[in-house]
């Protein structure tokens, strides 16, 4: 196998994050011709087809392989160029790509991040997934760290913990009345799977989770998909169904009256750990360190 060039490297980056010929080219300030002998020159050096040509592209098992190799590759020539030269300029910025659940990312994972960007000379790629499925992108090598569930570090990554995420089952007074019945909301969940629930998306399984814990059911009512976080609330603050919700989230609502626990004793704690790719780097040391004290400061301890 042939030695794969920085400007080949660079090129994938540019190809994979602009997700067309077209748009990398502008990206690398050459034409989309010269894009596409970068890329045909990487596949022969490694002799695997890379990149399949869809709109946008996307990545081959071996092209995922080199992927991650090229981001590894672009963080210590930035951990070098700062070494050197100090802060790097802006030209040099270098993408670094994180997977963060969308609850974390609506309530402190973005306190972690604030003024990094300037102090690192940093641009910031964020994927959102489930905690449950962020292992799949550091797996692929589309980010090199990411919030999980999981502490079992993936192949080549190191795991520390961030702390526990705590969700409480709520719902408005109107909607309690009306779906489980008005004893209020201590006696209300075993008529919990009839009553019409929010669902962030079809991989989120918090709610039935619940319920099968708490009723031994899962749901048979209507689920509303609302997939944003901040969206996710607002419905259940609206009344079209009842949710689990961050108590970062909703707690001020749940103090005034503006939603109930519906089981106050039965909050579910989800751990929250930080993998990232097992390099010395300083660029990704540094991000780490500022996750790692914002959870600090806004996630309650993991359980011993």
């Amino acid at each position: 196998m042939q030695r794969f060039t920085l400007d080949q490297l660079g090129t994938l980056l540019a190809l994979v994050e602009a997700g067309t010929f077209d748009a990398a080219a502008r990206r690398q300030h050459v034409t989309a011709s010269a894009v596409s002998q970068r890329v045909k020159a990487l596949e022969q050096a490694c002799g695997r087809v890379l990149v399949q040509r869809t709109t946008p592209v996307t990545l081959t098992e071996a092209g995922e392989v080199v992927l991650r190799y090229a981001r590894q590759m672009a963080l210590l020539e930035a951990d070098t160029v700062r070494a050197l030269e100090g802060t790097a300029a802006g030209e040099r910025a270098v993408t670094v790509a994180l997977a963060v659940n969308a609850d974390s990312l609506a309530t402190w994972f973005l306190g972690a991040l604030a003024g990094l960007g300037d102090n690192l000379d940093v641009a910031f790629d964020l994927h959102r997934e489930d905690q449950e499925h962020t292992l799949s992108l550091l797996r692929s090598g589309a980010v090199m760290a990411a919030v999980t569930s999981s502490r079992e570090p993936v192949q080549g990554c190191v795991t520390e913990p961030l702390g526990t995420m705590r969700y409480l089952a709520v719902a408005t007074p109107a909607f309690v009345q009306r779906w489980l019945g008005s004893s209020g909301p201590g006696s209300a969940l075993a008529a919990l799977p009839d009553a019409p629930i929010v669902v962030f998306d079809r991989n989120d399984d918090l709610q039935d989770a619940f319920l099968r814990d708490r009723t031994g059911r899962s749901s048979t009512a209507p689920g509303h998909f609302i997939p944003t976080s901040h969206d996710f609330a607002r419905a259940v603050l609206l009344g079209l169904g009842w949710g689990m919700l961050p108590e970062q989230q909703c707690l001020a609502e749940v103090g005034d009256g503006r939603l109930l626990q519906l089981a106050p004793a039965h909050p579910v704690d989800v751990p929250l750990y930080w993998q990232r790719w097992n390099l010395s780097s300083a660029l990704l040391d540094a991000v780490s360190a500022a996750v790692r004290a914002e959870a600090g400061r806004t996630l309650r301890p993991l359980a011993a």
